[in-house]
């Protein structure tokens, strides 16, 4: 069993940035395929990054390429996800997730375990 924990999200203002962060329990996480998901109350969990085991492969929903970069550091079990130039529109519940098989899917149905998530506030 994987334990995700998600930390970094709060009440910011807009054009501000922000690092969340995701730590992992376990000693198999640069196995992992590792993303982060959005989600605002009442609406379906979307996609936003998620980055190979070993760091070489990055995907980013085109909502947020421009701004958000995903990055993992596999010796202290932690992804991170880089936000610029916040918008209210990023609003939302922020979940670590983990894909144990190592696929390449958007589907949060690829995905294995969840972190309980963070939430970011953009204020305007």
């Amino acid at each position: 069993q994987v334990q995700l924990v998600e930390s970094g999200g709060g009440l910011v203002q807009a054009g501000d940035s922000l690092r969340l962060s995701c730590t992992a329990s376990g000693g198999t996480f640069s196995r992992y395929t590792m993303a982060w998901f959005r989600q605002v109350p009442g609406k379906e969990r979307d996609f936003v990054a998620a980055i190979s085991g070993l760091g070489g492969s990055t995907d980013y929903a085109d909502s947020v390429a421009d701004r958000f970069t995903i990055a993992r550091i596999n010796v202290q079990n932690t992804v991170a996800l880089h936000i610029h130039r916040l918008k209210p529109e990023d609003t939302a519940v922020y979940f670590c997730a983990a894909d144990v098989e190592a696929g390449w899917d958007r589907s949060t149905t690829t995905y294995d375990y969840w972190g309980q998530g963070t939430q970011v506030t953009v204020s305007s």
